[in-house]
């Protein structure tokens, strides 16, 4: 899969998550795909905990994640994103651990639909509650986190077909302007 396929194939599933073991070799090529992210001075703030096996993922979705987002508990993994806002730059206001982050989730996103994983970015949690069952540092923040499981069907593309076909996006015209604000491009 060429990386245009994957951003067009990508589909939020986590309703739709299969019990199945992730093979190691996969999560390894997902986890380095978002290692490989640009970062602010190369700073590279994320950090990532892998919640693997059925009592924690449940443990760790029914105490610390939304309703919305308990549907995850089917996952036999769980990825967390944190950062030290401390580790990155702060500009005019702007902290840039969360667009970095944002950018690493994103290549990490892209690998699995590649290697035919689910994957739902979720951001519906208690942090307080959340780094308690974790461990996670108090200057540490969390900023999302997604499951990471076969889809149910028997393959990836099937899972997301329906999905696909109800994705709704603005045209490019509301979206990007020429020279100036709001100049047709």
């Amino acid at each position: 899969m060429q990386t245009l396929e994957a951003i067009n194939n990508r589909a939020s599933l986590k309703a739709r998550l299969s019990a199945r073991e992730v093979e190691q070799g996969k999560i390894l090529k997902i986890l380095d795909a978002a290692r490989l992210a640009p970062s602010a001075r190369n700073m590279q703030p994320w950090r990532f905990i892998v919640v693997r096996g059925k009592e924690q993922v449940e443990t760790l979705v029914s105490r610390a994640f939304s309703e919305g987002n308990q549907v995850a508990k089917d996952a036999p993994i769980i990825i967390v994103a944190c950062a030290n806002p401390n580790d990155d730059i702060v500009r005019d206001g702007k902290e840039y651990y969360l667009h970095d982050v944002g950018m690493a989730v994103e290549n990490l996103l892209l690998a699995a639909t590649e290697l035919g994983l689910a994957t739902h970015p979720m951001t519906g949690v208690n942090e307080d509650e959340l780094k308690r069952i974790l461990c996670i540092p108090p200057e540490i923040r969390f900023v999302i986190a997604t499951p990471l499981a076969y889809p149910v069907t028997d393959s990836y593309d099937e899972a997301t077909q329906e999905r696909l076909s109800e994705r709704t996006r603005k045209n490019l015209d509301e979206l990007v302007y020429h020279n100036e604000w709001g100049k047709s491009f």
